[in-house]
């Protein structure tokens, strides 16, 4: 049943407009353009994303997750290995990514195949989160169901215990994704729900297309 309440809150998007002549040859580069936009315009957590994934019958799962850098290789978050998004990308490793920027009216979607990061990469960002962090990544069994919070707070309690002043190495279980972008749309709001929609799609090379809104 339609709620009206909910159906009559609307928007009308006219900040910007995106024309084929005006973007990158590169995603990359036309995401990198756009990200300095959203730093500039100090959108909070710019770099919260919704990750999708799926089980191995295709029942599809999102949440956020923070991206922590891009570049040539890929989009770059890091999590447990052992929770459900980790168990689903072994699974199937095909994933989409959603940027929602709604200050700018912008949106990116970027749809490609994920592997788990270099080692030395996923130690090195392990070694700059804050202590509380790093204890956290280690007691905590993402995912699993646990009996109370109590419970996790007193994992957290024996860690920091045993642990005294030394400063926790990555555990096994934890550690980076690198999301290679195959396909990435980046969307711009217009009046009347006439939106922007360029996509890059790669074979061999990069394509540049309009979608309709």
């Amino acid at each position: 049943m339609l709620n009206q309440k909910v159906a009559d809150l609307r928007q009308d998007y006219r900040k910007a407009s995106l024309n084929e002549s005006d973007v990158a040859a590169d995603p990359l580069q036309q995401f990198e353009k756009w990200w300095q936009d959203a730093i500039s315009s100090e959108i909070y957590e710019p770099n919260a994303m919704t990750l999708a994934t799926s089980s191995p019958d295709g029942r599809p799962s999102a949440r956020i997750v923070l991206l922590k850098s891009f570049d040539a290789d890929g989009f770059l978050f890091f999590t447990n290995y052992q929770s459900r998004k980790a168990l689903e990308l072994a699974a199937n490793p095909y994933v989409s990514l959603l940027f929602f920027w709604p200050d700018l009216e912008r949106q990116v979607r970027i749809e490609g195949s994920v592997s788990k990061a270099p080692e030395p990469v996923s130690n090195e960002y392990f070694r700059s989160r804050p202590a509380g962090s790093r204890i956290g990544a280690i007691a905590s069994p993402q995912s699993q169901v646990i009996p109370d919070r109590t419970y996790l707070e007193n994992k957290v309690k024996q860690l920091e215990t045993q642990l005294g002043e030394t400063v926790p190495e990555r555990p096994s279980h934890w550690g980076g994704y690198v999301v290679k972008p195959q396909a990435v749309e980046f969307w711009q709001g217009r009046s009347s729900r006439l939106h922007d929609r360029i996509r890059y799609s790669l074979n061999v090379t990069w394509k540049i297309e309009r979608l309709a809104p």
